[in-house]
């Protein structure tokens, strides 16, 4: 074939490959009609209002599952079959971000996660798994531009050097966190698509993509188990609310759109933080000691009893003994209930005891307003204050923290009294628990008390991101709500930047109440590149912890380290030069640089974003080093790196995370000589 022949036969196809992105479009648009007309005369059809309700509900998250953006291609890949397969033999599929169907029900495009979508990730020239072609489109704001094709079945498999596939990788950021649906690699595709029983911990270096794996994963749980997860929900656990905006566009995007998202501060938000702790006393608080004080303070308001129980009853009069009444207690401690279910099962037993009694002596079952009228009796109530006497979470920990005598029992053994000292005098309470004001390792503290007295709700699976930075008592707060489901936790020991940062992931496991779970690293990154990848490696002896250095594929990007006189005159001068540039800018600085940054960009005429406001249309961000972990930025410019490591204990850690932000270059400026591991 010639040459002007080949590039016919290549123009004819695109055209065709165009010619079925408009099909597909088209017949998603008919879809989303047709859930929309649903929706419209659900309640003609529904039998009554509770039915109607719920398949309004239905309905409504089915068309927001199916919209359409129109600058986000609809399918990223086709699988042609050869005639090995004995399922697809001959059968051609474009792979894609969700399901489309034509008018006949015929698949126009498969979801990534549909079962035989799985060889577009892991098929290769080697195991080739019946496919013949796999192709990869490439888009320009949703335009279908080119294609590129792997002949797998005669050994040609382009790996890294898909033009394609960099460019995908490569593509400049701006605003939220997209998915990375056509670039998944082997073995991240292996963890998205573990079991929903399974519980994974992935020690992921700068860039490897550990946070896309774990929404990813979310998202094909829900695709594999939908109903039993929308029952129990999915949750996203990130460092801070800023993470949260940067990622809340990719569950959608990939037609998810019922997925919780929360910080843990969010998940223990019972009372108001209205304090701020030294630093030594939250690190006291977040100590997994606490939770055995905790408990040990709930396990003493449980008594014994001390009198027998007189109940009366019209014209007769029911007794209960003291030996009857320890076993009713004995039991019920034995069962390890939570306290407030305790106190009822305490409570329904007494009841019990005087309805045999009733029973024995009318001959009948007494009615359930009986039953009530003796629950509420006022020798039965009396009884369950002295023995079982009601407690609240805020009102235990207003105790232990309040009552040094309380303390001292609870903390016998466990806490020095140095410790319970610290704890006493570094923590300035209020007289009552209402009028009290709490810290932020108060409320941890809280929400320890109140699982050990009332059973919090659970998730079918919870994605922890950052999770490096977790204290125990922390960990046990996410463990409370994923006790019947699973987790994926995704972190780096390298970037722990917490007092009590973990130092090893199988004690975090065990906190999180996996400990069986299986620890995967991954260490080979593809969107930072070498260059910063080496600088930021340099710190990684300094840092005490055990991982693999990160490596990186990408041989392009730029790093520039100079000394400056002024540091904000030439902060302004780099994001001047970094805007002629494709991509987002990201500028970060020590906390209290911040705010003169952005001050002296104004003045220069350049709009800038603070980490959390997504929704502007700013390609410049000015972000504290103490709130960019987990986000990414084309062009990074750190100003002071001193400064940045000064500022808090595990300086050297924040700095390692600064540095791995950027994703095309880095500029690191300095009036102060770096750091030594850096110099």
């Amino acid at each position: 074939m010639t040459l002007h022949a080949q590039e016919q036969t290549l123009d004819d196809e695109l055209v065709a490959e165009r010619a079925h992105l408009d099909l597909s479009r088209a017949a998603l648009r008919r879809m989303r009609e047709r859930a929309e007309a649903l929706f419209a005369g659900g309640e003609q059809v529904a039998g009554d209002p509770y039915a109607a309700e719920m398949l309004g509900r239905t309905l409504a998250r089915r068309v927001a599952e199916l919209a359409d953006d129109p600058t986000t291609p609809l399918f990223f890949g086709r699988l042609d079959f050869g005639d090995t397969d004995p399922d697809h033999a001959g059968r051609e599929y474009h792979v894609g971000r969700r399901h489309v169907t034509d008018e006949a029900g015929e698949p126009l495009v498969l979801d990534w996660r549909a079962p035989v979508s799985r060889s577009f990730y892991r098929a290769s020239a080697r195991d080739p798994q019946g496919v013949a072609i796999r192709r990869r489109f490439g888009f320009s704001s949703g335009l279908l531009t080119s294609f590129e094709d792997e002949h797998l079945d005669r050994g040609e498999e382009l790996g890294t050097a898909s033009r394609i596939l960099t460019a995908e990788i490569e593509r400049p950021r701006v605003g939220p966190m997209r998915d990375i649906v056509a670039t998944i690699q082997p073995e991240q595709d292996e963890l998205v698509r573990a079991d929903l029983a399974d519980s994974i911990c992935v020690q992921g270096a700068p860039g490897t993509g550990k946070t896309a794996v774990g929404l990813h994963r979310a998202a094909y749980l829900l695709y594999l188990h939908r109903e039993r997860l929308r029952r129990s929900g999915v949750l996203i656990v990130g460092p801070n609310r800023a993470f949260l905006s940067y990622i809340a566009a990719v569950l959608p995007a990939l037609g998810e759109v019922e997925v919780a998202q929360a910080t843990v501060e969010d998940l223990i938000a019972r009372t108001p933080v209205r304090a701020v702790d030294d630093s030594a006393v939250a690190a006291l608080k977040h100590d997994v000691r606490m939770a055995e004080v905790l408990r040990r303070a709930v396990d003493a308001h449980i008594g014994a009893p001390t009198e027998p129980i007189m109940v009366s009853d019209g014209s007769f009069r029911w007794r209960i003994g003291l030996d009857p009444l320890h076993r009713v207690v004995e039991e019920t401690r034995r069962e390890g209930l939570p306290y407030a279910t305790g106190r009822e099962r305490v409570r329904a037993r007494v009841v019990g005891l005087l309805q045999r009694q009733s029973e024995a002596r009318r001959a009948e079952s007494p009615s359930d307003a009986w039953l009530r009228r003796m629950a509420k009796a006022k020798p039965v109530t009396a009884f369950l204050d002295a023995v079982w006497p009601a407690l609240t979470p805020e009102g235990l920990v207003h105790t232990l923290l309040a009552d040094p005598d309380a303390l001292a029992t609870a903390a016998d053994g466990l806490l020095t009294a140095e410790e319970q000292a610290l704890l006493a005098t570094g923590t300035k309470l209020g007289r009552t628990p209402k009028a009290a004001k709490w810290t932020a390792a108060d409320a941890v503290l809280i929400d320890e008390a109140a699982g050990l007295i009332e059973r919090p709700a659970g998730f079918g699976h919870v994605v922890v991101d950052e999770a490096q930075d977790l204290s125990p008592m922390q960990c046990r707060a996410i463990a409370r709500r994923s006790e019947h489901g699973s987790i994926t936790l995704l972190g780096d020991l390298a970037q722990g930047t917490a007092p009590w940062a973990a130092t090893d992931w199988r004690e975090s496991l065990a906190h999180l109440g996996k400990p069986d779970a299986v620890v995967v690293p991954l260490s080979i990154g593809f969107r930072v590149p070498a260059v910063v990848v080496a600088f930021a490696n340099r710190l990684l002896p300094a840092l005490a912890v055990d991982v693999p250095p990160a490596e990186s594929l990408r041989r392009d990007g730029a790093l520039d380290v100079r000394t400056v006189a002024d540091l904000t005159v030439a902060a302004v001068a780099e994001v001047r030069a970094a805007l002629a540039h494709d991509g987002s800018v990201g500028v970060i600085a020590a906390e209290d640089a911040v705010d003169g940054l952005r001050a002296a960009l104004a003045d220069a005429g350049v709009e800038t974003a603070s980490a959390d406001d997504v929704a502007t249309a700013a390609r410049v961000t000015v972000v504290p080093a103490t709130l960019v972990k987990g986000l990414e930025y084309d062009h990074v410019v750190v100003v002071e790196p001193a400064a940045i490591v000064a500022a808090e204990p595990r300086g050297l850690h924040r700095l390692y995370v600064v540095l791995t932000r950027a994703v095309s270059r880095l500029s690191v400026l300095h009036r102060e000589p770096l750091p030594d591991p850096l110099g």
